[in-house]
């Protein structure tokens, strides 16, 4: 917690984090309609006065959380690239790629947006929002899939084959939200990446 030492700039973007960070917990785990501006700023620690001050609608609080999972996941992804160094090659490479694809759509992280997205479903104005933060993290998604599957995204069967391992994953989160789907999981990622890497690489 920031303390009075500290500059009002970083007690400011302290406040901001927590805010961001509660509101996705929320979603998580109480769903849209528990995740009020007072709710959240309760959990965060703050006033809901301080929250309305960073965020003055429950439509900026989500979408800027929205973007805050965005930007964690995409750090998320950044750390389990580098980590798939030279000596992890061939079906064990494609297997980790497609597993890592999996979880990303099975973290608490998925089940906010989730959240968000039946909402926007039917809410114009929200959705207005929404759609092109998606549409980003899709294509940033799909980018950092060719590159730790070392693929050429130009070939058309290399890119619905990305697509469909994206696809894939999204559903088996899709699953795993009311049940634990954490066994029949595994065997799909591992069938699924013998097929896919077999179709990148038909040569070997």
């Amino acid at each position: 917690m920031a303390t009075p030492h500290e500059p009002k700039q970083d007690r400011s973007r302290a406040t901001r984090q927590r805010l961001l960070e509660a509101t996705i917990d929320c979603l998580a785990e109480l769903g849209w309609a528990a995740a009020t501006v007072a709710v959240v700023a309760e959990r965060a620690g703050v006033s809901r006065g301080a929250a309305q001050h960073h965020f003055p609608t429950r439509e900026d609080l989500i979408t800027a959380a929205l973007e805050y999972m965005f930007d964690t996941r995409t750090a998320q992804a950044k750390q389990e690239a580098a980590l798939l160094d030279a000596t992890t090659v061939g079906v064990a490479r494609t297997h980790a790629v497609v597993r890592g694809l999996v979880e990303s759509y099975t973290s608490p992280l998925f089940k906010a947006a989730l959240q968000v997205w039946t909402y926007a479903a039917a809410d114009p104005v929200l959705r207005e929002r929404i759609v092109p933060l998606e549409a980003r993290f899709g294509r940033v998604s799909h980018r950092r899939a060719v590159e730790a599957l070392g693929v050429d995204d130009r070939d058309p069967v290399a890119h619905h084959l990305v697509q469909a391992t994206m696809d894939l994953a999204r559903g088996l989160g899709l699953a795993n939200v009311l049940t634990d789907d954490s066994a029949r999981r595994k065997d799909i990622i591992q069938q699924w990446a013998a097929t896919l890497h077999a179709a990148l690489y038909p040569e070997g």
